[in-house]
């Protein structure tokens, strides 16, 4: 390289560093250095994981220059929860991903209290533009401290952004009567085909009930409060959170994360949950009709989840793989803690959402290993089924015509103490998700069912680890239940039980 072009290239990277905050810088550093202290062997395979610290919600999930671009709630410098950051990585498969540095600190006066969570969309001019929460304390009559939350935005080139000159971009000003300017949080744009844009941000009223408010521009930059697009009316849980709009198979769809729900039934759960609406949209008019609701996922480890177009017109999800009741009773000398999900293709059928995982999935399959009307009444193990890296998909039914079988499970994750388990028991047509046994020694979530369609005792299940998790996907995608698991990789067995007599079908690939 000519002396000419060492300075220019010299000069640039002087001037990039020049308009990075010395918060960012910092980070940077620190994130850099750390992450070669977190072996290979301790990530999982093809989850997203945070670099170093603490991760939580997926932001910003957009395809830009080529690759898909995921940031995240990060703490670098710990991995409890703290002055939250925006990490950032790129694929190009959805599924193996490369870190680049941290996107957002919180830097100036507006989000000095943390950068939380937002989204982005590709500029007319190829700019990425990044949209999120900024977050400082204020001093209110009471004498009480309060976070107050306002919306913020930063552009850049998909590796350094530049926060905007006119920030915030939304106030308290900008909400509608009754609107907690300390519940103004999350939101999610989108460029519709005329050029203009739309963005849904979270909200609850003064009393805590949520909602979702709706605001439109014309270039991105300028935003204006519409309507409130959907509210809650007391019927699940409090605030909602980070919520996701798009028209999927001709309906409208609204995914949001309650607060503090009560459950109902076997649909939702207690504490933070997910939520779908689904309904007819009005583009004229942004209009929202909602005409159903039903959880998005039914187990342990699932928040937050957020949306991307890709350019083939998938809609993928991807979640953050926690909860939000046990995600703070690790050590501080645990290096890392958070993943997202594996990401899941959407489509609406029979009138429900269904998730399937993401079709990329299927070029990671190695050795296949099949085993086909295999009936058994006890526990048993089967040659070749075993692994924590391992895809594998099963079909029972009852092997006696004339005697239903009372229970079925699958273990896995599984030496002679440990196991976490995925049960069915079709009397009840519920399916359990069970880890109490993996080795965890806190009272915490090891349990959650759900109610799945079922005739005759037959079931189809897709079973998905990557060493510290498990993703199970009921009938084709109709239900999904997620949990995460940190027991020993040693402990790789699986096997399967029947109370009764079961015939089974199974499929398995060691993923590599």
């Amino acid at each position: 390289m000519s002396a000419g072009l060492l300075s220019n290239k010299m000069i640039i990277e002087e001037m990039r560093c020049l308009m990075l905050s010395q918060s960012l810088r910092d980070a940077r550093k620190y994130e850099e250095t750390m992450e070669k202290k977190i072996g290979r062997e301790d990530r999982p395979d093809f989850h997203l994981a945070t670099r170093v610290g603490w991760m939580n919600d997926p932001n910003g999930f957009s395809y830009y220059k080529g690759e898909y671009h995921m940031f995240y709630q990060y703490h670098p410098y710990d991995s409890h929860w703290g002055p939250m950051h925006w990490g950032h990585a790129v694929s190009k498969d959805l599924l193996h991903w490369r870190y680049l540095p941290a996107a957002l600190a919180p830097d100036t006066e507006y989000d000095r209290d943390g950068c939380f969570s937002g989204s982005a969309v590709v500029l007319p001019d190829g700019r990425h533009l990044l949209i999120y929460t900024g977050v400082a304390k204020e001093a209110q009559p009471d004498g009480n401290m309060r976070e107050v939350q306002t919306q913020c935005i930063a552009v850049g080139d998909g590796t350094d952004y530049e926060k905007y000159a006119g920030n915030p971009v939304l106030t308290r000003k900008d909400l509608p009567e009754g609107g907690s300017k300390f519940d103004f949080r999350d939101p999610k744009m989108w460029r519709k085909p005329d050029g203009t844009y739309r963005c849904v941000v979270g909200n609850c009223t003064q009393e805590g009930d949520g909602r979702i408010l709706l605001y439109s521009s014309p270039d991105g930059m300028q935003w204006k409060y519409e309507k409130i697009l959907a509210a809650n009316h007391n019927r699940f849980g409090r605030m909602w959170e980070c919520p996701d709009f798009f028209m999927l198979d001709g309906k409208g769809v609204l995914i949001t994360s309650p607060q503090d729900m009560f459950p109902q039934g076997f649909e939702y759960h207690n504490g933070n949950g997910t939520l779908c609406l689904i309904g007819s949209y009005d583009e004229g008019t942004d209009t929202f009709t909602e005409e159903q609701n039903q959880a998005v996922d039914y187990g342990i480890d699932f928040y937050a989840p957020q949306t991307v177009l890709t350019p083939d017109g998938r809609r993928i999800m991807i979640g953050w793989m926690q909860n939000w009741d046990t995600c703070n009773l690790h050590t501080p000398a645990e290096p890392w803690l958070g993943q997202m999900t594996l990401p899941r293709e959407l489509s609406i059928q029979k009138g429900r959402l269904y998730q399937k995982p993401v079709r990329e999935l299927d070029d990671m399959h190695g050795e296949e290993v099949r085993h086909e009307n295999v009936t058994f009444t006890d526990e048993i193990r089967l040659a070749g089924v075993e692994g924590r890296k391992v895809d594998m998909e099963l079909s029972i039914r009852p092997g006696d015509a004339e005697n239903m079988y009372r229970k079925f499970a699958v273990r896995f994750a599984q030496d002679d103490t440990y196991h976490t388990s995925i049960s069915f028991r079709p009397y009840e047509s519920i399916v359990k998700v069970d880890r109490k046994f993996s080795g965890s020694r806190r009272a915490i979530i090891h349990q959650r069912r759900c109610l799945v369609n079922s005739e005759g005792g037959t079931l189809k299940m897709r079973i998905i680890l990557d060493k510290f998790s498990v993703e199970v996907f009921v009938n084709d995608g109709e239900h999904v239940l997620t949990a995460t698991m940190y027991t020993d990789l040693a402990a790789d067995g699986i096997s399967f039980y029947a109370d009764g007599s079961v015939t089974m079908d199974i499929v398995k690939y060691e993923l590599k």
